[in-house]
């Protein structure tokens, strides 16, 4: 990806650790943050923003992305255990370009595991002895169950696979994948040190919206 050079007028929807960590990584790379919404605040805020970035609950994401959309405003959507599907479709029917951008998880780290996921599920179509299954682990705060980058990986693999959530701490996010057969297992593992590497996915995914 190649680096952006101009600045954004961003807006902020759910302003919460994520919605401070977007803003902070933003700055830091030259953009504006012109709003803040937070629940309950009146979205004429969004004044003169180029793109949105939300992160805040799933009762709330659809209607907050329909809202910024009334405003002519696109939006890059962090918030899982929703069904976004339905409304990336209606993008597709609505919008000649892309107004919606929604991933499970924007981290480049993680991105990058979902590319080993879906290899290793390939390479293994053929190896019945091999049977997979996921664990993910995140913070108290959580409020979906699995987390939407374990559905993921999950959908990636094909088949009913099993799924482990565990609660605990301020665990930022870890996720594993373990293929176990009688001779042998293999295990792949993704561990987030923070919120940066998620908040600096979604910036990224705003730059090449609106380049």
């Amino acid at each position: 990806m190649h680096a952006f050079c101009g600045i954004m007028k961003i807006a902020l929807i759910g302003y919460g650790k994520m919605g401070h960590m977007v803003e902070t990584i933003a700055v830091e790379r030259g953009h504006t943050v012109v709003a803040r919404i937070d629940a309950g605040d009146s979205f004429d805020l969004l004044g003169n923003a180029e793109v949105a970035i939300e992160f805040s609950t799933p009762a709330t994401a659809r209607e907050n992305i329909l809202r910024a959309w009334a405003h002519g405003v696109p939006v890059i959507s962090g918030t899982t255990g929703w069904n976004a599907q339905e409304l990336i479709e209606e993008d597709r029917r609505l919008h000649e370009k892309p107004m919606l951008v929604w991933k499970s998880n924007f981290s480049v780290g993680v991105n990058i595991f979902f590319d080993l996921n879906k290899f290793l599920a390939k390479a293994l179509k053929s190896q019945p002895q091999y049977t997979p299954s996921i664990k993910e682990i995140h913070h108290i705060h959580k409020l979906d169950k699995p987390s939407g980058t374990a559905k993921t990986l999950a959908e990636q693999i094909g088949r009913d696979v099993p799924v482990e959530s565990v609660r605990e701490g301020e665990v930022p996010g870890t996720h594993e994948v373990k293929w176990d057969s009688g001779e042998d297992t293999i295990v792949i593992t993704h561990i987030a040190k923070g919120r940066r590497g998620f908040a600096l996915g979604a910036v990224l995914a705003a730059e090449e919206l609106i380049r």
